[in-house]
């Protein structure tokens, strides 16, 4: 079991170009601490917008793809800057950001 952990953070760091283990745990903690912070974005802006258990799940899906989705875009580049990994927040998200726009394109 622990060879395959020792693996796996190896390949992370590899794949992300981070140099030691604590800069893995940082950037990790970006991503954790921009999820739950996201949460708590969404419960705050769908009570306001009073958007709850009776609403239908296609205006749900809306509202969520309008909300939720930007703001986890913007905490995710925030906390990135105050963790001081910036550099690697922005590539990451222009990366993903990128594969979802070529969901919706054609490469022909």
């Amino acid at each position: 079991m622990r060879i395959i952990v020792g693996e796996f953070i190896e390949k992370m760091k590899k794949r992300w170009g981070v140099e030691s283990f604590g800069g893995l745990l940082l950037i990790l903690f970006i991503f954790a601490i921009t999820g739950i912070t996201t949460l708590y974005v969404r419960e705050l802006v769908f009570g306001w917008i009073g958007i709850g258990s009776a609403t239908p799940l296609w205006l749900e899906l809306i509202a969520w793809i309008i909300i939720v989705f930007p703001s986890y875009q913007l905490l995710f580049l925030f906390f990135g800057f105050v963790m001081g990994q910036f550099e690697f927040v922005w590539e990451f998200e222009k990366k993903s950001l990128n594969r979802i726009k070529n969901l919706f394109t054609s490469n022909k």
